[in-house]
């Protein structure tokens, strides 16, 4: 069922195909779950085409846009889906929500190395989910990765669950949840199956990646028995992408059982790493030939268009728009990062009665700094649109406690008010189960304004969640706020307040000093502090890296002799 594949060791031009496989899975748990135009106007259009698009999920669909002649036939095959709540772009910035689809039973041809739609295995969920964010000020682009497991307030319409539960409802709602939840605003939205991803990269001829140890993963059916470069079709492309479950050949192992060789511990993060390297590999490989020639070019398009699906707003012109503004991009230059978690390490979460499974948690401060990094916001600005966030008296805040934990109400509403926050009535809530991350619940449904939707309450529980440090995050649900209170927080295991810094300032009279007082610091976004006098529960993991450096292990690019790693 595996094949074990046999690494390159002649000349680039010689090199060893991978062993055929079909060009087209786990089961999730419980709740988861041509003509016209010619060659002419494909010469006038292809001349911003000549340098990489850099993001690879987004340059395919930018490369689309290099075919004008073909407008008409590639806008027929698109696959356009009617998403609710997308934004307007703010003052010159967009983000495009990328989505990897397990949508089995959307595939044309089933392949039973993805897992059979007529066998049940039919869960809609987002095994991949991004956001490129692209700034038109300054021609700069990054990636924000939000890890498939973090478990958050609106995941569905009727409540909390893992990000990737959301797209089972469909695009609509995982907009909402990152829109409600992160305070991202989605402008677009552009998926893809295990279908269009193979396609891709076959009609790129593949691409080549070094694996400097033996690896194995039996859900995603890598095999990897030597060291070396290899070349690699769209169909095992997708595995590399795919592996979350990887097995590590160590000396003295049994090459011949992999099955008993280590297991990675990091999962999805591992996972998000290996893909973000994948993205950079198939950047240069676009950038080197993808793009090139014409047929190359049409193959692709083609390719890509008749099992995408994008967004009832994003057209043609759109994609030539991004093209022109962002193709000269450096790739090296892009920011890859992913929003920082906790492993939540009691085995399966207890939510309100149910069972989730493995979840990670959004952890403070880390989460908010990474997203200043990706969107341009500051500590003092909203990431939704730029504006400053409100002063903390302007608007009443309720503390409940939702842990059980004694006095963790009255000592969150001590933290925030120091801070300056005004504080409103103080109380208890039901837990939500043994462990739980911290909810700053808002109720101001969003708004028109300037073109684009806002919403005042979301700036307020921003501007309290920017203080918060442990599992935190935002949540939209005006049933969860308190009476008399703009925003309410529902503390979790291992929250606390930021300390309040006081910062003296000399003036040019030696003799002189003011003490100011400055909202937050005193904590890292490598930290996970506790309530004062609370220990920790020690059920967490450190938080995850933002950006992580390849492991030994990981597949990366290979040199132009395609005999060894690429250098950096």
């Amino acid at each position: 069922m595996y094949d074990d594949l046999t690494p390159i060791e002649r000349s680039p031009v010689q090199h060893d195909r991978l062993p055929g496989g079909p060009r087209h899975g786990k089961k999730r748990s419980r709740g988861r779950s041509g003509g016209g135009g010619g060659s002419k106007k494909v010469s006038r259009q292809r001349y911003w085409l000549r340098r990489a698009i850099v993001l690879s999920a987004l340059a395919l669909v930018v490369a689309v846009a290099g075919v004008a002649g073909y407008a008409w036939y590639l806008n027929s095959r698109f696959h356009h889906t009617n998403v609710s709540g997308l934004q307007g772009s703010i003052h010159g910035t967009e983000n495009i929500l990328l989505v990897g689809s397990t949508d089995r039973c959307a595939l044309k041809v089933q392949n039973p190395a993805y897992g059979l739609c007529q066998n049940g295995v039919n869960g809609v969920n987002s095994d991949i989910t991004m956001v490129v964010h692209l700034d038109f000020n300054n021609g700069t682009m990054a990636l924000l990765s939000i890890p498939r497991d973090t478990f958050i307030p609106n995941a569905r319409i009727e409540g909390a669950n893992k990000i990737d539960a959301a797209l089972y409802q469909g695009p609509s709602q995982l907009v909402a949840a990152i829109q409600e939840d992160f305070g991202i605003p989605i402008d677009h939205y552009i998926e893809l199956n295990f279908d269009t991803f193979a396609d891709v990269v076959n009609a790129l001829g593949g691409i080549h990646m070094y694996f400097p140890v033996p690896v194995f993963d039996l859900e995603s059916g890598l095999n990897i028995r030597h060291f070396g470069c290899y070349y690699l079709d769209g169909f095992h492309a997708l595995q590399v992408v795919r592996a979350r479950h990887l097995q590590i050949y160590h000396p003295g192992d049994n090459l011949n059982d992999p099955q008993s060789w280590a297991q990675e511990p990091e999962s999805d993060l591992a996972r998000i790493r290996r893909t973000h390297e994948f993205l950079r590999v198939l950047a240069k490989e676009l950038s080197g030939n993808g793009l090139s020639n014409p047929s190359t070019d049409v193959s692709l398009a083609q390719s890509v268009s008749h099992d995408l699906t994008i967004d009832q707003n994003l057209t043609l012109s759109t994609m030539v728009s991004l093209a022109e503004n962002f193709n000269s991009v450096p790739i090296g230059s892009v920011p890859q990062l992913t929003y920082p978690v906790i492993v939540d390490l009691s085995g399966s979460l207890e939510y309100e009665g149910g069972n989730y499974g493995d979840v990670v948690f959004p952890i403070q401060p880390g989460g908010m700094a990474t997203m200043d990094q990706i969107f341009g916001s500051t500590p003092t600005t909203s990431t939704w649109d730029y504006a400053p966030l409100p002063a903390p008296s302007s608007f009443t805040t309720s503390v409940e406690n939702a842990t059980g934990v004694a006095n963790q109400a009255a000592t969150v509403a001590h933290g925030l008010g120091a801070h300056g926050f005004r504080i409103g009535a103080t109380g208890d809530r039901t837990p939500t189960g043994p462990i739980s991350e911290t909810i700053v619940w808002y109720g101001g449904p969003p708004a028109p304004k300037n073109g684009t939707w806002t919403s005042p309450q979301m700036a307020d529980a921003q501007a309290i969640l920017r203080q918060i440090q442990g599992p935190a995050i935002m949540g939209y649900d005006p049933s969860k706020v308190d009476p008399g209170a703009t925003v309410t927080v529902q503390t979790g295991t291992d929250v606390s307040i930021a300390p309040v810094r006081h910062v003296t300032t000399t003036t040019t009279q030696p003799t002189t000093s003011t003490s100011t007082t400055v909202a937050g610091g005193g904590a890292t976004p490598t930290t996970v502090p506790d309530v004062p006098g609370v220990s920790t529960d020690n059920n967490f993991s450190a938080p995850s890296a933002i950006a992580q450096p390849l492991k030994p292990w990981d597949p990366r690019g290979c040199n132009s002799q395609n005999n060894g790693p690429a250098t950096t």
